[in-house]
């Protein structure tokens, strides 16, 4: 908390607005829409690699979450005060910092991956350090928090890195892999729904505990569906001319994000919070991963007539 003092002390309204636009970069829909990218548009080895780790790491973050259950800086400290622009994303347990996961996931990724374009590993780099401090300065979470968020995903970022660059020599590597991570998830989804916390949980960080274990496995089971139809039957091409990989791209995100926010509530209606949830994430996998790939022979003839 002395750390965090010392950011409160030398916040400016300049250093608010750009510590809560840079914060963004961590945020669940900005990771789906580059992996999404990848996966689309640039390299599907790549995307996939991506995406697992960002999946796998929110999965091990909500289970130390739940498990040591830290209250956020300002429930600690009431003395403390956040930048309150930033009050409305810092939901659920401080610890570890969810935000610092996805950035570590996502630009670390992408970082280990890169290796021609030294820019982009420094941006990635640059990116991932920034979102951290951004965290910090804004006061939702510690350094504490930060760095264990920090070590998660680099851990993924290096250990997954070689076990999907060999997917196509070793197919057997990615299946375990998936199989790993979906028993990972199960076994996240199985303690927050089976395991008696104490009676003083806080509801509102209990419920976001069992809705993102919902939505993982639903994640995780699309994913288990994805690969191997991809890979065996459709096998699209990310190639295309560079006008065609707009409207790849903004073509299959505005679905994507429609089908996150407007289905929430006809489908929770029809299954139930927590089932709904897992349902609405395997919707979202299964349409970015085949339903839409399906038409990128189309549209990769029409950029090859003009």
């Amino acid at each position: 908390m002395e750390f965090l003092g010392f950011l409160q002390s030398i916040r400016t309204p300049v250093g608010d607005f750009l510590m809560a636009l840079i914060t963004h970069l961590g945020e669940e829909l900005l990771f789906m829409a580059v992996g999404l990218i990848f996966l689309w548009c640039i390299d599907k080895k790549r995307g996939y690699y991506i995406l697992f780790a960002g999946f796998t790491g929110t999965v091990l973050t909500q289970f130390l979450k739940i498990t040591f259950r830290i209250p956020r800086p300002w429930v600690l400290d009431p003395n403390f005060s956040i930048v309150e622009e930033a009050r409305l994303e810092a939901t659920g347990y401080s610890f570890p910092s969810g935000h610092t996961q996805s950035a570590t996931t996502l630009y670390g990724g992408i970082a280990r991956s890169e290796r021609r374009h030294k820019w982009i590993f420094w941006s990635s780099i640059a990116a991932v350090v920034l979102v951290a401090f951004s965290r910090m300065y804004l006061g939702v979470h510690t350094l504490l928090d930060v760095g264990v968020a920090l070590a998660i995903g680099a851990v993924l970022v290096f250990v997954l890195y070689p076990l999907m660059m060999k997917e196509h020599k070793t197919p057997w590597v990615m299946y375990a892999t998936l199989g790993v991570i979906l028993l990972v998830t199960l076994g996240n989804l199985l303690y927050v729904e089976l395991f008696r916390f104490p009676a003083d949980i806080d509801p509102e960080n209990f419920e976001s505990a069992v809705s993102n274990a919902w939505k993982m496995l639903g994640v995780v089971i699309g994913m288990c569906i994805l690969y191997p139809v991809e890979s065996n039957l459709i096998k699209y091409d990310v190639h295309a001319v560079w006008w065609v990989q707009i409207i790849k791209l903004v073509g299959g995100l505005i679905p994507v994000v429609l089908i996150k926010s407007l289905l929430k509530a006809p489908i929770n209606a029809l299954f139930g919070d927590s089932v709904g949830n897992c349902v609405r994430y395997l919707i979202i996998v299964l349409f970015a991963g085949l339903v839409w790939p399906l038409t990128f022979r189309f549209w990769k003839k029409l950029g090859e007539r003009r």
